[in-house]
């Protein structure tokens, strides 16, 4: 049965006024666990009480099931990449591959220009791959490692990986967030890009101006490991190699040639597997006590890969550091990305977003409402969909007319698109993007949004440009 009304905006804000007071509650009973079940628990609530809603609009629990679905497998992909980066942490701890990153970095490493320096690498790496994701679950974990040891807190150090990914991302010709906001706003790529550059470059200087502040304030924590006893306890423990270089090398350069994240982390996990037989016989054998040599490859290299894994160094602080949860340490991410799926899934089967959407454009007269109404919308679906190519398709979808209908051209929709939907979806734990970026680096999505100045800096950015008429491209002009 379809829908025979269209749905009242009390109803269609109703299971996110059930949601938000849920998550709040969940914040103040479980803290840092609220991950582990509560907040999935929360959505599926919510959901519940979409697909009710659902049921009063004459829709049948068969259509709205098919939205869920749908919703579901859209995420399939990234479910199964997340998967692999939990095995490549495993692979890559185990192989000598982090702890040899963590070694040379800290070689060069200082803590006056590592924040901004941490950034800068990350931001590189994600233009050249396309993918924040692969950029944080690759060379973001070392710098992770290499930041706690100098005695910065996780946090700020998560920040600033974080950030220079997203710019990266944001920025990238082979970003599939960047060809998507061109695509839905009718822009031509190379032309949203120019024109992001406006906005986006001033706001990822602000960010590293921050974080030079930081950086050059910086004090260590009571917790940083001793470098001297650092190096000696990864040199006791590892074979370090320049010769481990070559698996990170590998997996940027397949996805720098547009291989898939999928195949390109596979053979992260296997490259990593092959070094660890060749360079880490005592390692293996140390931890995995079996009889002979290929019995202790296998089992070590199957349990780091799907478990948890910890190197045992004798220091609390280093030990904590040499440590991955493998796919495992990954389930609760997955189970909280189906579950939001499902939530939003609901809320766009009963038409709910779309309502919101349309009643907040319905009294926006001025340009710099419109640009304020888009960054919002982008906001709202990230929070209540909990998806980032949501938060830029149905945004731009709703509020295209409106941007043609003031003259402005598709450029300022793709802008704002992506200075809202692309970079706060990371900032959202039961987001696909903050959830799985918590789970890579280990550090939970309310701890490092703090530092994470690009992210909030850009839609604001946006905003300031639109309000002030700055940069604002109208259809008869020339940029």
């Amino acid at each position: 049965m379809q829908q025979t009304k269209p749905i009242s905006l009390l109803k269609s804000f109703s299971p996110i006024l059930v949601l938000i007071p849920l998550l709040a509650a969940n914040v103040f009973f479980f803290g840092d666990n609220s991950l582990g079940g509560a907040n999935q628990l929360a959505l599926l609530l919510a959901a519940a009480v979409a697909t009710l809603i659902g049921f009063s609009q004459g829709l049948s629990f068969e259509t709205i099931l098919e939205h869920i679905k749908n919703a579901i497998n859209s995420t399939l992909g990234a479910i199964i990449i997340l998967l692999l980066i939990g095995a490549l942490a495993g692979t890559w701890l185990i192989s000598g591959v982090i702890p040899a990153l963590i070694y040379y970095g800290l070689q060069i490493a200082h803590p006056s220009y590592f924040l901004v320096a941490a950034s800068v690498v990350c931001a590189i790496i994600s233009v050249a791959s396309g993918s924040s994701w692969s950029t944080i679950a690759t060379i973001g974990i070392a710098l992770l490692g290499i930041g706690k040891a100098l005695g910065f807190s996780e946090a700020v150090v998560g920040g600033a990986i974080i950030t220079g990914a997203y710019f990266g991302d944001k920025m990238s010709p082979l970003s599939d967030t960047t060809n998507l906001a061109a695509a839905v706003s009718g822009a031509h790529l190379f032309d949203h890009i120019r024109y992001m550059f406006y906005t986006t470059v001033p706001s990822y200087i602000i960010n590293l101006i921050l974080f030079f502040i930081i950086g050059l304030n910086y004090t260590p924590e009571s917790s940083a490991i001793g470098l001297e006893e650092l190096n000696n306890a990864l040199i006791s423990n590892f074979n370090i190699t320049p010769f481990l270089f070559l698996v990170p090398a590998l997996v940027v350069f397949l996805i720098i040639k547009k291989v898939d994240p999928i195949p390109a982390l596979f053979v992260g996990v296997l490259s990593a597997a092959l070094c660890a037989i060749i360079f880490q016989p005592e390692l293996l054998e140390r931890l995995g006590g079996k009889s002979n040599y290929f019995q202790n490859s296998y089992y070590v290299l199957f349990s780091a890969a799907g478990s948890e894994t910890s190197i045992q160094t004798g220091n609390a602080a280093l030990t904590d550091l040499l440590s991955s949860g493998g796919m495992a340490g990954m389930l609760n991410t997955v189970w909280l990305i189906i579950c939001a799926m499902v939530f939003g899934g609901a809320m766009e089967a009963i038409g709910a977003l779309e309502r919101i959407a349309g009643w907040l454009i319905a009294g926006v007269k001025s340009v710099g409402g419109l640009v304020a109404t888009t960054v919002g919308s982008c906001l709202f679906i990230n929070l209540t969909a909990s998806d980032q190519y949501l938060a830029i398709v149905v945004p731009g979808r709703m509020y295209k007319n409106a941007f043609d209908a003031k003259g402005l051209a598709p450029v300022n929709l793709s802008r704002t698109l992506e200075d809202s939907g692309t970079v706060t979806s990371v900032l959202i734990p039961w987001n696909t993007c903050g959830a799985t970026q918590s789970a890579v680096l280990g550090v939970a999505t309310f701890v490092y949004l703090p530092f994470c100045f690009f992210n909030y800096l850009s839609p604001l950015m946006s905003i300031i440009f639109a309000a002030f008429d700055i940069k604002i491209k109208r259809k008869a002009a020339k940029a």
